[in-house]
């Protein structure tokens, strides 16, 4: 790295974590490529915008790279504070699409609060066990407070109702919670709840629909016209693709209709069909190396606060790749989680996108004060 510096390739570009964001492009135009087709070979409407939020969003990514510690720490609980109130804003005059309520209209754009939930869960997160005396990892306070921070916007994001986000955020502050030190007894204990718990969340806390999505996933055949319909069309269209699949933009079951939200929910299944066991195996292979990446950043990082930052915002990311793969291969109900980087759609790309430039943003962190004599 630093014989590049010294020659011709400028130092700002030379720095810049390429053995992520190269892969991160590709994937992000593979995606284009996917949503061209599932647009029936057209640019328009979704793969034109895909590359066009992408690259505005990329530009996002870089000011946040740029933010100093200091500022990210005192900005931390105003933001989680903002963004709180704006989900409870929802509530009280939320748009309502879909039969869910969950976008405010702010005049200039229609945001979705529960996506910047998010990461700023876990920035909020990373900043209140930062600043705990390790002493007190194992008292009420490393417990009550953070669940506290947790409970709130899952609890809002519940009513909009929208059960894959708030178990986003749900699973975001966990992974913090867990890698602060919190004792994993009470990780144990959680889970035994969590289970005991389960079928009084079924009966009465999810609505209908989602109810019949979770029993879909069991048996998705008894219903296949019905309830279990995108989860079979989803199966054909990954089965169909064999090894090589179809061709470029030879796909069947997006171009006839059959599957649905072939560019959103269903995209990998979109890609499958016509690219087969190779695309997906490029897929798996780009989400990897982002992921890995992401670890190593954390592991890399020379204080607590940076630390739980950065592998947070990985776990963010996994969590979306995680639950959108299973639910197209019928392995996990169908929560609305997309893919992301080759889905379509603004919200999704905002929120992974804030958790790269988090990530490009403690890297460089890393970069200008590096860790020395310490163990990873």
């Amino acid at each position: 790295m630093n014989s590049a510096r010294g020659g011709i390739v400028p130092e700002p570009i030379a720095r810049q974590p390429w053995v992520m964001l190269i892969p991160l492009f590709m994937l992000v135009l593979f995606g284009a490529a996917v949503l061209y087709s599932a647009a029936g070979g057209s640019m328009q409407p979704y793969a034109a915008s895909h590359l066009m939020r992408f690259g505005i969003f990329l530009v996002m990514a870089a000011v946040i790279t740029a933010l100093p510690r200091e500022l990210v720490r005192f900005l931390t609980y105003p933001a989680y504070v903002i963004v709180l109130v704006l989900l409870l804003g929802v509530e009280i005059i939320g748009q309502v699409n879909g039969g869910s309520q969950r976008w405010l209209d702010l005049g200039f754009m229609v945001l979705q609060p529960s996506e910047i939930m998010k990461p700023v869960i876990v920035v909020a997160l990373a900043h209140y066990f930062a600043t705990l005396p390790a002493g007190l990892i194992t008292s009420w306070r490393a417990l009550v407070v953070p669940g506290a921070m947790i409970g709130m916007p899952v609890a809002l994001v519940l009513l909009q109702p929208d059960l894959g986000t708030s178990l986003a955020i749900a699973f975001g502050g966990a992974v913090v919670l867990l890698l602060a030190g919190l004792p994993m007894r009470w990780f144990v204990a959680g889970g035994v709840a969590a289970l005991a718990a389960a079928p009084l969340m079924f009966f009465f806390v999810l609505q209908d629909y989602q109810q019949r999505r979770v029993m879909t996933m069991f048996d998705p055949e008894a219903d296949a016209l019905g309830a279990g319909y995108h989860i079979a069309q989803s199966k054909i269209a990954i089965g169909s693709g064999g090894i090589l699949g179809k061709g470029f933009n030879n796909g069947s079951q997006s171009h006839l209709q059959y599957l649905p939200e072939p560019h959103t929910d269903f995209v990998f299944a979109t890609m499958a069909e016509e690219w087969g066991l190779v695309g997906g195996l490029f897929v798996l292979a780009v989400f990897s190396i982002i992921l890995r990446w992401g670890m190593r950043v954390a592991r890399e990082s020379r204080d607590r606060f940076s630390s739980l930052l950065a592998a947070g915002m990985s776990a963010t990311i996994f969590f979306y790749i995680a639950v959108n793969l299973l639910m197209v291969m019928g392995m996990a109900p169908v929560v609305g989680i997309p893919l992301p980087f080759m889905s379509h759609g603004g919200s999704s790309m905002l929120t992974n996108m804030i958790c790269i430039g988090a990530l490009m943003m403690v890297n460089r962190w890393n970069q200008r004060a590096p860790r020395s004599g310490l163990s990873s």
